[in-house]
């Protein structure tokens, strides 16, 4: 990790990876979308409606992911003072923002048909709620502060604190009645939907996951930019 506290060296390696997770995230979604709506069987219960599974599901984990990356990134600015970790939260939390609104937006889709209501103050649902307010209160916190080391620090803590949220919203359907279903993929007895299924949904992970990476590594190599230029514009004003 030290090795890209160097911000030579992380512009340098983020121009390698670009491309290959550019690609490979077309490439993966493409796939998925393929298998997803066209090629995989419809539920012998929900019938097509299912597909939204492939869309919805990565994205609700992703969300959840993203979120768990912040909190660690910030923990690494907080304590070992790393210059980049900071910035790697901030370049995150739009796109962990993304995911999560799709998966409001998504599961409110698949909801109507199979719950009769678009929305419902559940445990999961409403965390989930939660967790989109804290990505925008993370964001909203970078740009309250006019001091960038304020701005790092208060928005470093929101994220901390706020990760507390990821497994209300994993164990929610455990420990109260809800409307949503369990899990039937991430669970400790295995998946318990048909393989034909399992295929698209983990290439859809597969190609979120690269978006991600593909995303994260543009907008960090941006704010990498960025604090350069305004480190140069500070020295000469000082001179």
């Amino acid at each position: 990790m030290m090795f890209l506290a160097n911000p030579v060296r992380f512009l340098r390696l983020a121009d390698t990876l670009l491309p290959w997770f550019r690609w490979g995230a077309l490439l993966a979604l493409a796939l998925g979308l393929y298998f997803g709506l066209f090629a995989s069987p419809p539920d012998y219960q929900q019938g097509d409606t299912v597909r939204i599974m492939y869309v919805h599901v990565p994205a609700a984990t992703m969300g959840e992911g993203v979120f768990v990356f912040m909190a660690i990134a910030s923990i690494v600015a907080l304590v070992w003072k790393h210059p980049l970790a900071d910035l790697a939260a901030k370049a995150a939390a739009p796109i962990g923002a993304g995911f999560t609104a799709l998966a409001l937006v998504t599961g409110s889709l698949w909801g109507e048909p199979m719950w009769g209501t678009w929305w419902v103050w559940d445990a999961r649902l409403t965390s989930v709620l939660v967790q989109f307010f804290l990505y925008l209160g993370y964001m909203a916190l970078w740009q309250a502060f006019e001091d960038p080391a304020k701005a790092a620090k208060a928005s470093s803590i929101l994220a901390i604190v706020g990760v507390i949220n990821v497994p209300i919203i994993k164990f929610s359907v455990d420990w109260w009645n809800t409307l949503h279903q369990p899990s039937s993929i991430f669970r400790s007895g295995g998946p318990s939907i048909d393989a034909s299924m399992l295929v698209p949904f983990f290439i859809m992970m597969i190609a979120y996951a690269l978006y991600f990476g593909w995303i994260f590594l543009w907008r960090l190599k941006a704010e990498v930019l960025a604090r350069r230029v305004q480190t140069r514009r500070l020295r000469m004003m000082e001179a």
